[in-house]
């Protein structure tokens, strides 16, 4: 396969961060996910509580991604937008990634070696999951659907100036409820087995 870049937006609760990571171990390439913002941040030198892991586990384990880059100012938003775009375009150009969430979508529209995904699931399907695998309560799970849903759905219209999901925008949108974790990561990884497919392999 040649080099590629595959950018994964999705639902909350429709697994799409671990279908992310699978398809990573499946396509044998790096996984992006939030140390992207991280590592923007310790460029910037900011405070470790604007996107840290630590912050998170103390608001319950998930409402800090309801806010991916914190509650800082407007001018610090923009800093840490800016570093982590610059890390999603280097790590794009240096090696064949999966990148997770963070407008990777929107930064890297023109390169032609990139494939976007859009993930999602039927409700009923998100609120199991947050009650199953994410071992979170029915109340909380539902407050988290409807809360990240929005954020995520702001963040993105604000930088890029499109829905993550826009069919004008995506190459795939699929229902993880259909396949699973494993089968979606499967059906992704044969997809991108015949879209980056090097006819140099043939050869000999």
């Amino acid at each position: 396969m040649k080099k590629f870049v595959i950018t994964i937006n999705r639902d909350f609760g429709s697994l799409g961060r671990p279908i992310a990571r699978r398809l990573a171990e499946l396509l044998g390439v790096e996984y992006y996910d939030r140390d992207i913002v991280e590592e923007a941040a310790k460029k910037l030198n900011l405070p470790v509580s604007v996107i840290s892991e630590e912050e998170e586990k103390k608001a319950s384990g998930f409402f800090g991604m309801m806010f991916p880059l914190g509650h800082d100012t407007q001018e610090h938003q923009k800093a840490v937008f800016n570093a982590q775009a610059d890390f999603i375009r280097k790590a794009a150009a240096k090696e064949s990634c999966i990148i997770v969430g963070r407008c990777a979508d929107y930064l890297l529209q023109d390169d032609p070696d990139a494939m976007h995904v859009y993930i999602y699931a039927p409700y009923a399907d998100r609120l199991a999951n947050c009650v199953g695998p994410l071992h979170m309560d029915k109340a909380v799970a539902k407050k988290m659907i409807a809360g990240v849903d929005k954020a995520r759905s702001a963040y993105h219209r604000y930088w890029a100036g499109y829905e993550a999901n826009d069919p004008d925008h995506v190459h795939i949108i699929i229902n993880s409820a259909l396949l699973e974790v494993e089968g979606t990561a499967q059906a992704l990884a044969a997809v991108a087995r015949v879209r980056f497919s090097d006819p140099s392999d043939e050869k000999g």
